[in-house]
């Protein structure tokens, strides 16, 4: 369980922890990551909160959606051109 920071929104910090398993590669590009519910199980939040996270992800670019099939981490970003 994560220890809440008072002086932070619980989806901000949820949403730090994500970022953090795509980067050690818990979760690698284009597999699927907790659906809301298990999320808000996980982190002991209610389903609005875990669906802000996913929002708020997804809204980055951090992570993409299926419709009926789930969310996924995005791959990663191509370095631009040399000019």
């Amino acid at each position: 369980m994560i220890e809440w920071r008072p002086n932070a929104p619980k989806w901000e910090q949820i949403a730090e922890v994500i970022r953090a398993r795509i980067a050690d590669g818990t979760y690698p590009p284009d597999t699927q990551v907790p659906s809301q519910h298990k999320l808000a199980e996980e982190f002991g939040v209610v389903l609005n909160t875990a669906q802000k996270v996913l929002s708020r992800l997804r809204e980055e670019g951090v992570l993409y959606s299926v419709r009926g099939v789930g969310t996924f981490v995005s791959p990663p970003k191509d370095d631009p051109p040399a000019t």
